[in-house]
């Protein structure tokens, strides 16, 4: 497989104010690539809830999106830290670590790792003190 479209973006800690803004590129990019949308909405909630993630509790990161040859939609959030210490919780309906600033702001609920399990086709996430890598992937074929 071979990568027709790359796109790598920015997410900065506690940037409130563009939460949103990477997911929603990300989802019109593919749009125009010609994803079908129920495959959209499914990529929508994932990388919404991931960016969510990492304004609120990682010191930033990366997003890389691939659209592969074969229609396969692959996401990469990687921060830089401080990483999930107890995975199994974070992955917990419910369950959450966000600061009364994030709580207060309307997010926090601890739904956004379980949602992005749900929806992706494979979730792979790898998290220790030095950071998180989260990869995804979503297949045209599932439309």
């Amino acid at each position: 497989m071979a990568s027709i479209l790359h796109e790598r973006y920015v997410v900065e800690r506690d940037d409130y104010a563009n939460a949103g803004k990477v997911s929603s590129s990300i989802k019109e990019k593919l749009k125009l690539a010609g994803i079908p949308s129920a495959v959209l909405r499914r990529i929508a909630v994932a990388a919404y809830e991931s960016e969510i993630n990492m304004i609120i509790h990682a010191w930033g990161g990366t997003v890389d999106l691939d659209l592969m040859d074969d229609g396969t939609v692959r996401l990469v959030f990687k921060d830089p830290g401080p990483g999930i210490p107890d995975l199994e919780k974070a992955l917990t309906p419910g369950w959450s670590t966000a600061s009364e600033e994030a709580r207060n702001l309307g997010f926090g609920a601890g739904m956004g790792l379980p949602n992005i399990k749900r929806v992706s086709d494979t979730f792979d996430i790898i998290s220790s003190p030095e950071g998180t890598t989260l990869t995804l992937s979503f297949s045209a074929a599932n439309a």
